[in-house]
């Protein structure tokens, strides 16, 4: 009853590392293209290509269900995965929904017409790709009316957590906030919309400023796929044992996971 977990690199493992708390008795397979990685500055039929192959491979692991924790995939792939590409007897789902639902106070699964809510003024901080896809607001409209949404596109911020360089990325997380202030001084919330950027969250919030709430995914998508296998156990799939699975040098992913998790970590070549 194995399900799959996406990411185009390391940012993926702060969402396995919620999932597998929350659901302890699940195998979770874990794959990055870290071949491929960073995502956020690619195509979108790039993304695409590259995310149905990966999906495909955990598949062949047995995961009837994956998950897609990255944003960029999410926002430039899923959607066209989900309308051609993926058959019947599969699911593929995203992150970026339960961070919406949470932003606009909804419950797992309420399909109800758009409405009016509080937080009126959202940053949104992503990668490039995911910015220009819009996925979030079109994904936001759906649920809430009369929301400004600005967003920033945060580039070299995925290399420097994937390279380990705290100080830079701390510097970039500055220098994205400041640029965005300046065209919305004072926002009400804040979506990190990359799984990596929950390791940069206090940067984020020591930014932003004590008054903006900052919206984080892991542990929401946490609580929507617990959801999800309780109303769909049909989608638990046939694995059994829980892996972490490269496109890169096993060795070279397995310190750097090792060092992003603060737990050992043993990635064995896709």
């Amino acid at each position: 009853m194995a399900v799959g977990i996406f990411d185009s690199g390391l940012g993926g493992l702060t969402v396995l590392d919620a999932v597998a708390r929350r659901l302890p008795d699940v195998p979770f397979v874990y794959l990055g293209d870290n071949a491929h990685a960073p995502y956020g500055v690619r195509t979108h039929d790039d993304i695409f290509n590259l995310t149905c192959g990966a999906t495909e491979r955990l598949w062949d692991e047995g995961c009837d269900l994956v998950i897609l924790a990255c944003n960029t995939a999410s926002a430039a792939a899923l959607k066209r995965m989900q309308e051609t590409w993926v058959p019947a007897q599969k699911r593929v789902l995203g992150v970026f929904v339960p961070l919406i639902e949470a932003l606009t106070e909804r419950q797992w699964g309420d399909n109800s017409p758009p409405r009016e809510v509080a937080i009126k003024h959202v940053a949104l901080f992503a990668t490039p790709a995911t910015v220009a896809s819009r996925a979030f607001q079109r994904e936001l409209a759906f649920r809430a009316i009369g929301v400004d949404v600005e967003a920033q596109p945060c580039g070299g911020v995925v290399d420097a957590i994937e390279q380990g360089d705290e100080i830079l990325a701390e510097a970039l997380v500055r220098s994205h906030v400041e640029a965005l202030m300046r065209r919305m001084p004072h926002p009400q919330a804040a979506i990190l919309g990359c799984t990596h950027y929950p390791l940069m969250q206090k940067a984020f919030q020591d930014a932003l400023g004590a008054d903006v709430k900052v919206y984080s995914q892991a542990n929401l998508v946490a609580e929507s796929l617990t959801d999800y296998l309780t109303r769909h156990p049909e989608f638990h799939g046939s694995g059994t044992r829980s892996k972490f699975m490269t496109t890169g040098d096993p060795s070279y992913v397995s310190s750097k996971a090792t060092q992003f998790l603060r737990r050992q970590v043993v990635f064995e070549a896709a």
